[in-house]
């Protein structure tokens, strides 16, 4: 597991009271309402060029606050600090960043600090749900964001209601890009025996989601495909999402087992499943398939392993975080859940390093249907 986190100090930068600089115009961009309130993310704001114009006003300082691996891990958090970047770059804005102690006791404090300094406070990942409720109750004139969370109140209604107007959940349908490269990891699979290696089990159905979506679109290719399923730990123990060690393990013994593809909902206990589809293709003379997530991680693996990397299940953190952001400068941020699906690419694959060329207008058939409703995608892996 990894001993050391990367830390920049919010109550330091508070003090210095940093100023936020001026930005140009705004990008008009629209976002719907489902019938169960969950509200559909914008779509992309880029312009053909590459580039978006920054909305008007004072671009805002964000304070944001990442899962206990912080930057580095080549996946979750990496993606988070991406629309950071993006954010730095197109709209003008400061940031300040934390990562919490390794038992993420300090989750309160840091987001206190970040409150204290920042005018959007964003942390990444579901654990910080309570947290973020409290203080950005405490702090009403503040925007407040959380990963993976629809931060609804279901305490007094079974519907659920928005913790706060300022209080906004970035939710992913996970499920919906998993189906994608399960259908990708069954075009491509030779032996007809799959896995998937999540890191929690449990986590409010969360990681199932990936698994779920993964069975199902493997399925949807072929019917009679064996995918066999291991989580690293179970909750309350989050220790399997930074233990590459086990994931490597568990990967060696599925493609000893017959597996020629395996897909992972890790974090970064991923790095593990790389380098056993590497040593396994090595000793047994022959190619053998990992499956990345969150982010593309042909592109930030280390370059011995990304050979083995088929493609990779796109959860857009790093577009979440920018809109909400670019929300707040808008005045359109609002409270409840903000969900990012295959509609508006919040989730997708990737094609970095060409291996899925030959079957993407499969994967886009697929994608097709899900949008259209032609197929709907299960979040629980018994129904896939």
């Amino acid at each position: 597991m990894r001993k050391t986190k990367r830390f920049t100090s919010l109550a330091a930068v508070a003090l210095l009271g940093l100023m936020a600089a001026a930005c140009g115009d705004d990008d008009e961009d629209s976002a719907t309402t489902d019938a169960a309130g969950v509200t559909a993310a914008p779509g992309d704001t880029a312009a053909p060029d590459g580039t978006t114009a920054a909305p008007s006003g004072d671009a805002p300082t964000v304070g944001l606050v990442y899962d206990t691996t912080g930057r580095g891990d080549q996946s979750f958090n990496d993606a988070a600090a991406a629309g950071l970047e993006r954010a730095k770059s197109e709209l003008g804005i400061t940031f300040t960043e934390a990562v919490p102690n390794e038992d993420g006791s300090n989750r309160k404090e840091l987001l206190d600090l970040a409150a204290a300094s920042s005018d959007i406070i964003i942390g990444v990942g579901f654990l910080f749900e309570a947290d973020a409720a409290a203080v950005g109750n405490a702090n009403p004139d503040k925007i407040f964001g959380v990963v993976d969370s629809s931060m609804l109140d279901f305490s007094t209604d079974p519907a659920g209601v928005p913790y706060g107007d300022n209080i906004a959940g970035l939710v992913f349908s996970e499920e919906q890009g998993s189906f994608l490269v399960g259908a990708a990891a069954a075009l491509k699979s030779t032996t007809g025996q799959l896995g998937f290696i999540g890191g929690v089990k449990n986590v409010g159905g969360l990681i199932e989601k990936f698994e779920a979506g993964f069975k199902a679109g493997a399925k949807a290719v072929n019917p009679d495909i064996q995918i066999v399923a291991n989580y690293i730990t179970e909750a309350p123990d989050f220790d399997g999402f930074t233990a590459p060690d086990q994931a490597r393990d568990i990967a060696t013994a599925m493609y000893d087992g017959g597996a020629d593809v395996i897909y992972h909902a890790a974090g970064a206990s991923g790095a593990g499943l790389f380098e056993a589809a590497k040593a396994s293709s090595d000793a047994k003379g022959g190619k053998l398939w990992a499956i990345g997530v969150d982010s593309d991680q042909y592109n930030t693996s280390d370059p011995a392993v990304k050979d083995y990397i088929l493609t990779s299940m796109l959860k857009r953190v790093d577009v979440a975080v920018f809109e909400l952001i670019k929300a707040q400068m808008d005045g359109t941020a609002k409270g409840g859940p903000l969900r990012y699906d295959l509609s508006v690419d919040g989730v997708g694959y990737a094609t970095s390093g060409g291996f899925i060329d030959d079957i993407t207008d499969q994967l886009e058939t697929f994608k097709a249907d899900i949008i259209s409703g032609k197929i709907v995608v299960p979040t629980d892996p018994t129904q896939a």
